[in-house]
C-alpha cells in the first residue's frame, strides 16, 4: 500500500526542487486507485512535464506579443496628441519673417499636391490661421490644450469604473476609433476653411474624453499578464511608448506643418483608427481566454478510466494561503479546466474566478494606502510633463528662431531624455524596492535642472539639445514610474484582500488627478509666456517643489522601515 508515496517520488522527480515551474505537486489517486503500477505514475509524470514546458514557453510568446502590442496601442495615442504642439507655429505666423526661398518652396508644394492654401489678409504680412491672428493668440491655443486635458482628467475618473465593468477589447476598441475621427476632424477644419473657434474647442473637448479609454484598459491589460519581478524596469520599457509616440507624432505632423497643417491631425488620426482595428482583431485581454490548460486536460483523460484518475493538485502551507499565484501555475493547477481540486488542498480556481466579488469603488480606492499622495504628486509632475508636450516647439521656435518643422524635430529629444529617464527610475525602483524615495530624488533634481534649461538654451543650439536630455530624463522619470509600477502596486495593494477588480480604478483615480495638473500646466504657460518665458520657467520650478512636499511622508515611512516598502508590492493578481 505503498504505491502513493511512490507515484508522489515520481512526481517529485519530474519537478526537482529549483525547476522554471517553482512548485512542488504530487500525483493523487482517487479512491480505488491505490495500486497504480509505477510505469503509469512515471508516463504520466513525463508526460505532463512536457506538456508543461510547452504551455509555459507558449504563455511567455502571448505575454511578449501582449507587452508588444499595449505598447504600439498605447503610443498610437500619443502620437495624436502630438500635432496639436507642432502646428502652433503655423497657426500664427508672419510671411515677413519667411525669406523668399521658403515662400517658393512652399508654393510649389501648393501645386504638386494641389491643396488648397491660407490666403494671407491684404497687408500681406500676417500668414496667421484666423482666428489665431489676433493678439492673444497664445491664450487662445492654450484653450485649445486646455480644453482637451480638462476633458482627459474628467473623463479618466469615469474611464476606470466604466472600463471595470465592459470587455477590455471593445472598450479600447471603440475609443481609439473614435480618437481616429475627432483627431482628423481637426485637420479637416484646414481644408474646408472652418474659422470657428468653437469647432476646435468641440473638437478637443471630444477628443479628450474618448481618449481616456486607452491608460486603464492597457494597464489592466498588461497586468493581467505581468507578475511583480522586475516590474519597475518592464513598466519603465513599456512606458516609453508615451516618448516613442511623442517623437513620431512629431516627425509625422512635422512633415506637413509649413505645407499642409491638415495633414498633421488627419494622417496621426487614421494611424489611431487603424490601431483600433488591431487592438479588436488581436487583444488578448487575459491568460484564461487562450486555452493554455488544454493539451494538460487532453493529456490527463488519456489515462483516466473507473479506477485511475489523476489530478494535480498543491498541498498547503500555512504561510501561504494568501499568496497571489502566477497565471501560469493557475493553468497549471486545474483538475478538469474547470473546477477546482479537493478541498483539502489549494483551491485553484479558473482565471475568472474572481469575477464574483464587486468592483472597487471610488471612496474605496482612495483608501488605499498611497493612493491620494501619489495621486496629487502626479497632478504637479504632469503639469510639468505636459506643458512641455505643448508648449515646448514654440519656445524652440522663439529661443533659437527655428521655423516650426524644425522646432518640432528638436523638441524630440526632450522625449529621447524621457525615455532614459523612466527605465532608469523603474531599475532603480526595483534595486532599492523604493518607489516613492526613487520620485522625490528625482524631483529633487528637476527643480534645479529646469532653472539651467532655461538659461542655458539661450546660450545656442548645442546648449538646448544637452538640456533637452537631461530634463527629459528628469522629468519624465517620476511621471513614468507612478503611472506604471506605482500604479500596478496600489491597484494590488495587500489591503484589497485578492479584490481583482481594483487596478482600473485605481489606474484611472491616480492618472485621472495627474491629468488635472495636465491641463493646468499648459494653461498657466499660455497665460505666462507673454511676460517672458522666465515666467514659465519659475511655474514649472514650483510644481516640482508641490510634486515633492506631497511624497515627503512616504519618502520618510520608506527610509525609517526599509521592509515596508517591499511588504506592500505584491504580485498582480489575476483579473
Amino acid at each position: 500500500m505503498d504505491t502513493l508515496p511512490r507515484i508522489s517520488q515520481v512526481a517529485a522527480g519530474c519537478y526537482p526542487s529549483g525547476d522554471t515551474c517553482d512548485i512542488r505537486e504530487r500525483v493523487q489517486a482517487d479512491s480505488g486507485s491505490a495500486h497504480l503500477s509505477w510505469a503509469v505514475a512515471a508516463e504520466t509524470c513525463s508526460g505532463f512535464a512536457r506538456d508543461v514546458v510547452l504551455t509555459r514557453t507558449l504563455f511567455s510568446w502571448y505575454r511578449a506579443f501582449i507587452f508588444v502590442l499595449t505598447f504600439l496601442l498605447y503610443a498610437s495615442f500619443h502620437l495624436s496628441r502630438k500635432p496639436i504642439s507642432i502646428v502652433k507655429g503655423e497657426l500664427h505666423r508672419y510671411c515677413a519673417a519667411l525669406n523668399e526661398g521658403d515662400v517658393e518652396l512652399s508654393s510649389q508644394s501648393q501645386r504638386a499636391s494641389d491643396t488648397p492654401r491660407h490666403q494671407p489678409p491684404d497687408n500681406e504680412t500676417d500668414c496667421s490661421w484666423a482666428p489665431f491672428d489676433q493678439d492673444n493668440y497664445q491664450q487662445l491655443l492654450g484653450a485649445l490644450d486646455y480644453s482637451f486635458l480638462c476633458a482627459y482628467a474628467i473623463g479618466m475618473y469615469l474611464s476606470g469604473i466604466i472600463g471595470e465593468r465592459l470587455p477590455i477589447r471593445y472598450y479600447l476598441t471603440s475609443g481609439m476609433l473614435a480618437s481616429g475621427a475627432f483627431t482628423a476632424l481637426f485637420g479637416l477644419g484646414y481644408f474646408y476653411n472652418i474659422h470657428s473657434f468653437g469647432f476646435y474647442v468641440v473638437t478637443q473637448i471630444i477628443n479628450g474624453l474618448v481618449q481616456t479609454t486607452g491608460w486603464p484598459s492597457v494597464v489592466t491589460c498588461l497586468g493581467n499578464w505581468f507578475g511583480k519581478g522586475r516590474r519597475g524596469l518592464i513598466m519603465g520599457v513599456w512606458n516609453s511608448h508615451t516618448s516613442v509616440g511623442n517623437i513620431l507624432g512629431s516627425l509625422i505632423a512635422g512633415y506637413w506643418v509649413s505645407t499642409c497643417w491638415g495633414l498633421s491631425f488627419i494622417v496621426p488620426g487614421a494611424i489611431v483608427a487603424a490601431m483600433g482595428i488591431v487592438c479588436f482583431l488581436f487583444l488578448i485581454e487575459h491568460p484564461k481566454d487562450i486555452a493554455c490548460s488544454s493539451s494538460l486536460v487532453a493529456h490527463s483523460r488519456g489515462h483516466e478510466n473507473s479506477a485511475h484518475r489523476f489530478r494535480l493538485q498543491k498541498q498547503v502551507f500555512a504561510d501561504d494561503e494568501n499568496k497571489p499565484l502566477d497565471p501560469e501555475i493557475q493553468c497549471l493547477l486545474l483538475s478538469d479546466g474547470k473546477h477546482p481540486v479537493h478541498q483539502s488542498h489549494v483551491v485553484v480556481l479558473p482565471a475568472d474566478g474572481g469575477g464574483s466579488m464587486a468592483a472597487i469603488s471610488f471612496t474605496g480606492a482612495l483608501r488605499i494606502p498611497g493612493v491620494i499622495e501619489f495621486s496629487l504628486c502626479l497632478l504637479f509632475a504632469k503639469l510639468v510633463s505636459y506643458t512641455f508636450l505643448f508648449w515646448l516647439p514654440l519656445y524652440i521656435t522663439s529661443v533659437d528662431h527655428l521655423d516650426a518643422r524644425q522646432a518640432g524635430e528638436l523638441s524630440t529629444l526632450f522625449d529621447v531624455g524621457g525615455i532614459f529617464g523612466g527605465i532608469l527610475a523603474g531599475v532603480i525602483s526595483d534595486r532599492l524596492e523604493k518607489r516613492a524615495s526613487t520620485c522625490g530624488l528625482m524631483l529633487l533634481l528637476a527643480a534645479p535642472t529646469l532653472y539651467m534649461f532655461s538659461t542655458i538654451s539661450r546660450m545656442g543650439l548645442e546648449a538646448t539639445i544637452a538640456m533637452l536630455l537631461l530634463s527629459g530624463a528628469l522629468v519624465s522619470g517620476p511621471y513614468a514610474l507612478i503611472t506604471t509600477a506605482v500604479s500596478a502596486d496600489l491597484g494590488t495593494h495587500k489591503s484589497l484582500k485578492g479584490n481583482s477588480h481594483a487596478l482600473a480604478t485605481v489606474t484611472a483615480i491616480i492618472d485621472g488627478t495627474g491629468s488635472v495638473g495636465a491641463a493646468l500646466g499648459p494653461l498657466l504657460a499660455g497665460l505666462l509666456s507673454p511676460s517672458g518665458w522666465n515666467n514659465v520657467f519659475y511655474m514649472l520650478m514650483v510644481a516640482d517643489a508641490c510634486a515633492l512636499l506631497f511624497l515627503i511622508r512616504l519618502i520618510h515611512k520608506e527610509l525609517s522601515c526599509p521592509g515596508s516598502a517591499a511588504g506592500d508590492q505584491v504580485l498582480f493578481k489575476e483579473h
